[in-house]
């Protein structure tokens, strides 16, 4: 038998699979040609979906903590045990020290399951709960919101004549919605490429263009582009009359980005500037491929609004082959899905109102969280409900992170395994992947379409998939009203709207909204003016600025010259192909496909510093240090090193957590201010380092 299916928890998601079932187990994976996404095509990490279902290390049952945390001293329970001690210990916290002291937090959202935590929340009207948002996707769509009113996507069906690929690597990992087999097939029929990275990637070398900006710099840069477009007089003048608000301020705005003075900032050659700027104006139609990358730093918003600009200002936005909207089908809504009229003040009651674009999207920048955790400022955070996430790798300055771990009163995670932040919880329930349950994919997002994830085979043990845990655990707290009788109920609810169950939508697959070009043109764009806002007065008013202004950041050459004489490189990161942030290292055909963290250096550096290919080096921060394996490179800038991200070693029994301080490159990184003041970024990158053979390698 073969069942149609959608990849997914295995990166973002979204590529077409089939999977073939004998006797009640999946015993191959391949691309679905048929399917409208990747027509297709798959990576390894798709193809090494079986090796996680099967794997023997998985999570099967809950459990609870016998001896001292992280001390691997386990009992196994039952999940009534299991929940209700975690609904008795929401119950206790709550009645000690007020809903404000638990906190919720979810990794990469990749289901139903983060709308099921923050409706639980909601209902419990407590505040807090942590995502990664402040530093992934949140940035720029908030910056879409507030500037255009909706999230531009890539058109690569519309046949783009020229592309930016900007902080992205679609080769490598997919964007949520969007994959490389897409943009391939735009670059095979002739598009104009224009890569902006520092490091030279598989897309770099295709490109017409490359820039190769210092890290940190992309909103300068941008800011560049901008300068050159208005004073050459490159831009589309009938949409900038008709359809923007502010270009004449930005006009005087950019009086003090000189094309000297951005080539200073961001070590790209001023001609280089000019032929991005003429290329990606004057060839039509043309699109922004953004990445994750430009969210790392204290311009992440800033940044996003100026690439908005770029795309509009050019006549991009809503043109066919450019930018353009995609609404969803007509299913519930996720603020429905939430209960968000359950919690009307929950803005008042968060920890962080100063960041006002994480407040509005109703999340808490994690740095926040695991400040409150040690200082009790501005109240103390007792008890954490985790899953989808692993914050000892994922969150910045890993160490502080730890110790806000170890002094929760509670801490129960869901997983498929014991990662490092697993093996410091109370409770550990076991989740189940996603071929043992139904599930609907991407729901939420702002690219225009839902894919059904069918249950395919029976969970292993006893493992349930998380958003089924939080309609239990709703259950057991008293909220049985606001909860399902199984989740079959929660997907057919959902998918109501639209008129079909669940069971129709698994033999359809996946559902678009209606799509169309410049429907601008009928109802004005979705912001106070009805135009796209350069200038927004929206801003101003929550004391952000109004137009994009580039911040140097915490540390470099330039703010911080002394410490630049300590730690003369910076290092930047990249996210390994072959996995999904922190997990699947214990994967084994992924692990032969990428063994070892790699830490790429320029070959003059490496020479001077007495660093060989393939030694282990120790990597130096005024924060910590950490050790990884040395990959000589000529390609990357002498003074930047790119390090990878995610490390640790499942494999390890003798080292602490699994090895979650050896390589993890969140040691090295900074969680205080200054954040990015409209959403809370924390610097991830661009952090002044140096580097030196490590000892005893």
């Amino acid at each position: 038998m073969i069942v149609k299916t959608y990849c997914a928890r295995m990166d973002h998601g979204g590529c077409g699979i089939l999977a073939h079932v004998e006797n009640g187990k999946i015993t191959k994976i391949e691309g679905d040609p048929d399917s409208p996404i990747n027509r297709g095509t798959i990576c390894a990490k798709g193809l090494a979906q079986i090796e996680r279902l099967n794997h023997p290390d998985r999570l099967l049952y809950p459990m609870k903590r016998m001896g001292e945390r992280g001390e691997g001293k386990w009992k196994p329970i039952t999940w009534d045990e299991a929940l209700d001690t975690i609904a008795g210990k929401i119950k206790e916290t709550i009645e000690r020290d007020g809903r404000r002291a638990i906190s919720f937090a979810q990794g990469t959202p990749k289901g139903l399951e983060l709308y099921l935590m923050i409706r639980l929340a909601n209902v419990l009207n407590i505040p807090n709960i942590s995502t990664p948002g402040n530093i992934c996707h949140m940035p720029r769509e908030t910056a879409s919101n507030i500037t255009c009113g909706f999230f531009p996507v890539p058109d690569y069906s519309g046949a783009p004549a020229c592309v930016i690929v900007w902080g992205s690597n679609l080769f490598q990992t997919n964007e949520e919605g969007i994959i490389g087999s897409q943009l391939k097939q735009v670059i095979d029929q002739g598009a104009k490429l224009i890569v902006i990275d520092p490091r030279k990637t598989g897309i770099a070398s295709m490109a017409d263009l490359w820039l190769q900006p210092r890290p940190g710099t992309d909103l300068a840069l941008a800011l560049g582009l901008l300068r050159v477009m208005i004073d050459e007089n490159l831009y589309e003048k009938t949409f900038v009359e008709n359809w923007t608000e502010g270009f004449s301020e930005l006009t005087d705005h950019l009086q003090q980005y000189s094309l000297d003075r951005v080539s200073e900032i961001t070590w790209v050659p001023k001609e280089q500037i000019v032929k991005t700027a003429h290329l990606f104006s004057q060839t039509k139609p043309a699109c922004i491929q953004w990445g994750n990358a430009l969210e790392h730093n204290r311009n992440s918003f800033q940044c996003s609004r100026a690439l908005l600009i770029l795309m509009a200002i050019t006549g991009n936005l809503e043109a066919q082959g450019g930018n353009v909207n995609r609404p969803g089908p007509s299913i519930m809504r996720p603020g429905d899905l939430v209960q968000i009229k359950k919690f009307p003040n929950k803005k008042e009651k968060m920890m962080s109102p100063e960041f006002p674009l994480a407040a509005i999207m109703g999340f808490v920048p994690s740095q926040m969280i695991m400040k409150a955790i040690l200082t009790g400022t501005p109240y103390p955070i007792r008890m954490m409900y985790i899953h989808g996430g692993n914050p000892l790798l994922s969150y910045a300055n890993a160490k502080e992170t730890f110790a806000a771990m170890e002094k929760l009163d509670f801490l129960a995670i869901s997983e498929i395994f014991l990662t490092p932040t697993a093996q410091l919880a109370d409770i550990v329930l076991p989740a189940a992947t996603h071929f043992e349950f139904d599930d609907i994919g991407h729901f939420g997002l702002p690219h225009g379409f839902i894919l059904a994830r069918p249950k395919i085979v029976e969970p292993r043990g006893d493992c349930w998939s998380d958003s089924n845990i939080l309609n239990e655990l709703g259950k057991k707290l008293g909220f049985a009203q606001y909860f399902w009788n199984d989740m079959g109920e929660c997907l057919d609810e959902i998918l109501k709207p639209a008129g079909m169950t669940y069971d129709d939508f698994k033999s359809i697959g996946f559902l678009k909204g209606n799509w169309d070009y410049k429907s601008y043109e009928k109802k004005g764009f979705h912001t106070p003016s009805g135009k796209v806002e350069i200038y927004s007065q929206q801003l101003r008013d929550w004391g952000v600025d109004p137009l994009p202004h580039f911040r140097e950041l915490p540390e470099s050459p330039y703010s911080t010259p002394e410490l630049f004489k300590k730690y003369p490189l910076i290092f930047t990161s990249a996210k390994d192909p072959f996995y999904f942030h922190s997990s699947n290292r214990n994967i084994p055909s992924l692990r032969k496909l990428s063994p070892e963290p790699i830490a790429l250096i320029h070959s003059e550096t490496a020479s001077h510093l007495g660093i060989a290919e393939g030694d282990w080096v120790s990597i130096e921060t005024k924060r910590g240090t950490i050790r990884q394996k040395a990959k000589l490179n000529s390609e990357i800038d002498p003074g930047v090193i790119i390090l990878s991200f995610g490390w640790w070693f499942p494999e390890r029994k003798d080292l602490d957590l699994s090895g979650w301080r050896e390589s993890n490159l969140n040691i090295l990184t900074e969680n205080g201010p200054p954040y990015d003041p409209a959403i809370g970024s924390t610097p991830l990158r661009a952090v002044l380092c140096r580097v030196y053979k490590a000892k005893g390698f």
